[in-house]
């Protein structure tokens, strides 16, 4: 199964310049749950994945896969 939300969170990142630390501060997790996330060894939970879209503009559905906007 392919991690449409560990590529959209990566590609997301690199668009405004996020680094692992800065995203796990905003969401309040380790920086090694962002990396498990992004690798898709682990799945966030559904706070997570609310307070990550707030961080970076986009919607909780495209953060997932379920839109391409």
């Amino acid at each position: 199964m392919e991690n449409k939300f560990g590529l959209r969170l990566q590609e997301l990142m690199k668009e405004k310049g996020y680094k692992l630390q800065d995203i796990a501060k905003a969401v309040n997790v380790s920086q090694a749950a962002v990396s498990y996330w992004i690798r898709g060894l682990r799945q966030p939970t559904a706070e997570n994945i609310v307070a990550l879209s707030k961080f970076l503009g986009v919607s909780a559905d495209y953060l997932l896969g379920l839109t391409d906007y």
